[in-house]
């Protein structure tokens, strides 16, 4: 079974997301997104596959995103990407894919609905 986590090492809801894939016999691949970075094309595929919106993985807690602008109403899903490109730490954490498809791990209980 393979699995993928997109993960931030800082996060704890992330940790114990991975901490608790682990346990259910996932040995997932992680990737460090703020590491690696997103392209905009990796996070159109990763919509799809979680069948939201740029708005709906959109990180609001801090003040980047709405220093930005990007909590105003008529932002464009295109700006938004631009945005997460270029700030990774927008994206909200964690993303798990596998077998059955992607969720957003929040609440962490989320992930066992992909595999």
């Amino acid at each position: 079974m393979t699995v993928t986590i997109f993960h931030n090492p800082v996060c704890s809801t992330s940790r114990k997301t991975l901490e608790a894939l682990g346990a259910a016999g996932a040995k997932p691949v992680i990737v460090e997104y703020l590491k690696t970075g997103w392209t905009k094309l990796q996070l159109q595929d990763l919509l799809k596959q979680l069948k939201l919106t740029p708005r709906d993985i959109l990180r609001t807690k801090g003040a980047l995103a709405g220093e930005l602008g990007l909590l105003e109403d008529g932002v464009s899903d295109d700006r938004i990407l631009d945005a997460m490109v270029e700030h990774p730490v927008l994206v909200e954490r964690p993303i798990v894919v596998g077998p059955k498809g992607a969720v957003v791990a929040r609440p962490i209980e989320r992930f066992a609905e992909v595999l």
